[in-house]
């Protein structure tokens, strides 16, 4: 009983069974002094070891090595490393294990150049102490110094193998992981899969991710809660619902438990696909929910632009004593101005401080200016920015930027994108803003001198690429172009979905294409927008009825969002596209963004 409870790591369980082998005049043995070092090192309780050092002590076992080797771990693992020290040091005997242990508590706190002359003195060593060594290279991304290591580790086991990789694949140095990943064969396990395949997630590969897994499933690995998590924020940012549908029904069969962090990996992926039910749904189905998960379904609710639903979240959630953070208003603020919801959106920035004692940082500063200047509020907007106390970064000038555009203030518009430029000169975001702004006026002059300033500072803009799911693969499409296999069957298609708009009434709004061309060229331009041609491909290769989900890498244009509108409405299909600022859920020929956006 005693054991089962120890290894448990629940001190107060451990405590009554001790409190009675004492009333019954039962001496601990060390064993027992050994696997209550454990459960404190586990638990963190600090002051409770050490109250079980000094009986230790009375009881005659101070230099038993196995207790004196659990101390030293049990202090390392508890942050005093003096004290660790004191008991190596105290050591009559110290063999492999205790060397090893003061090794991983060295390490663990950075003190490598003492860590590595403890190596060097030791007489005997185990795969354990060359792990240790290149697990503390590692840690301080010394990736050359614990390559040297591994190398020359005549022991290498699993765990040789796994931690280089996770040292290659924490430094990204994505290729050399592969290379060792390959070498290492059939000794591959389950965290060896995990660690490329979550570095992949990191370094935004995620369509390699999902790659990695599948060869994961073919040689018969079984698959934990970690290589959930990791596939689960893959298929979010491509916005794959099918593969993220398919995971979750995988972790259903397979029982997995789903605790608060494999639960908030499903809330974000349903949120990022716009699959806001089944979201709430994962939600509701939490036994315990930490404030990463009610971030998660109250920054999905406001990027879908159910701002009003956000709120109520946020109101349960405080009732059920959750404390709100910095991210929480960021969902709030980010769902009232996507929603329009303007007074609810002051109110709540007003009480971040005054209320909840959270100063606002430039990201909530970000959304109340983009909240005010989508209202028409330029000059309110204009003066939160010079009220800030600290500098206005890219996103908040962009917001402003984009109200202008929006509103038609020219004169604003080019006093704030010539703060935009001297923040970034390189951001070709900013001189297409500002082109847009021109070109809607029709001041081509303007257009062309700022596509002159492009060129001459080797400014590009960066083109506009969707990606869109289909049969559990991502197909990718970037604006005007013509590469993929499918593409005349594609470009057919657009031909029948622009017959379809124009017999709706359709007039493409061409007012920012950016060249002083002919009309026709201008619609021409517009029709190869990334976001139509997945919206294409997506309606000729679902069946009738399937909802369509495009994930683009910029925000759509006001055009594209019309005729979004009509296509929902001609071809019977809700489609969903997540541009870089938010959801727009279109059904029956109108958006959940109310053309706020």
């Amino acid at each position: 009983m005693i054991r089962v409870s120890l290894e448990s790591g629940v001190c107060p369980d451990f405590l009554g069974f001790y409190s009675g082998m004492l009333r019954n005049d039962v001496l601990p043995s060390k064993t027992s002094f050994s696997l209550i070092l454990r459960s404190c090192a586990i638990s963190g309780e600090a002051q409770l070891g050490e109250a079980f050092h000094c009986q230790i002590m009375k009881m005659g076992f101070e230099y038993d090595m196995i207790l004196q080797t659990g101390l030293l771990d049990f202090y390392a693992k508890v942050g005093d490393l003096k004290c660790a020290k004191r008991v190596f040091m105290g050591m009559p005997r110290r063999d492999v294990v205790a060397n090893n242990a003061m090794i991983s508590a060295l390490s663990k706190h950075g003190y490598v150049e003492e860590a590595r002359n403890l190596f060097d003195n030791m007489t005997e060593r185990n795969s354990c102490s060359w792990n240790s060594m290149i697990t503390c290279y590692c840690k301080l991304g010394d990736i050359n110094s614990a390559r040297l290591m591994f190398d020359c580790n005549p022991v290498k086991d699993v765990v040789s193998w796994n931690a280089i990789i996770d040292g290659y694949c924490k430094s990204k140095q994505l290729v050399a992981a592969q290379e060792l990943f390959l070498l290492m064969g059939s000794a591959r396990n389950s965290v060896t899969w995990n660690t490329m395949i979550s570095a992949y997630v990191q370094c935004g590969e995620f369509g390699t991710a999902i790659s990695m897994f599948q060869q994961m499933q073919s040689e018969n690995v079984k698959p934990t809660e970690v290589t959930m998590v990791s596939l689960l924020s893959a298929c979010a940012h491509l916005g794959a619902l099918d593969m993220g549908e398919w995971i979750h029904g995988y972790i259903r069969t397979k029982r997995l438990k789903i605790d608060v962090v494999l639960g908030n990996a499903l809330i974000d992926m349903y949120c990022k696909c716009g699959a806001l039910e089944a979201a709430i749904d994962v939600f509701h189905g939490l036994s315990r929910k930490n404030i990463f998960c009610w971030n998660s379904i109250i920054v999905g609710l406001g990027m879908n632009g159910r701002g009003e639903e956000a709120i109520a979240a946020f109101i349960v959630m405080e009732k059920e004593g959750i404390k709100p953070d910095g991210v929480t208003f960021v969902g709030i603020l980010s769902g009232c101005s996507h929603s329009g919801l303007l007074s609810a959106g002051q109110r709540y920035f007003s009480e971040m401080l005054g209320v909840y004692g959270l100063e606002p940082g430039v990201e909530h500063y970000g959304c109340m200016v983009d909240l005010l200047g989508r209202a028409g509020y330029l000059k309110e907007a204009l003066e939160l920015i010079r009220a800030m106390p600290m500098k206005p970064n890219s996103m908040v000038l962009g917001s402003l930027l984009r109200a202008c555009q929006i509103h038609k203030d020219t004169k604003l518009g080019e006093q704030v994108t010539q703060q935009l430029l001297e923040l970034d000169p390189c951001d070709g975001g900013n001189y297409v803003f500002l082109s847009n702004l021109y070109a809607s006026l029709s001041r081509w002059d303007d257009v062309n001198t700022c596509r002159k300033l492009m060129i001459k500072r080797g400014v590009h803009k960066t083109p506009g690429c969707s990606s869109i799911e289909v049969n559990n693969i991502v197909h990718e499409f970037v604006a005007g172009d013509t590469s993929h296999p499918q593409f005349t069957q594609i470009n057919a298609f657009l031909d029948e979905i622009a017959k379809e708009l124009k017999g709706q009434g359709h007039v493409p709004n061409t007012a920012n294409v950016l060249h002083d061309i002919e009309e026709e060229e201008k619609e021409g331009a517009i029709r190869y927008h990334s976001e139509r041609i997945a919206v294409a491909f997506g309606l000729m290769s679902t069946p009738p009825g399937k909802t369509i989900r495009v994930v683009k890498n910029l925000r759509t244009c006001s055009d594209c969002h019309s005729a979004m509108k009509l296509i929902s409405n001609a071809f019977k299909r809700e489609i969903i596209v997540r541009d870089r600022k938010r959801f727009h859920h279109f059904r029956n020929g109108s958006c959940s963004c109310n053309d706020y956006w």
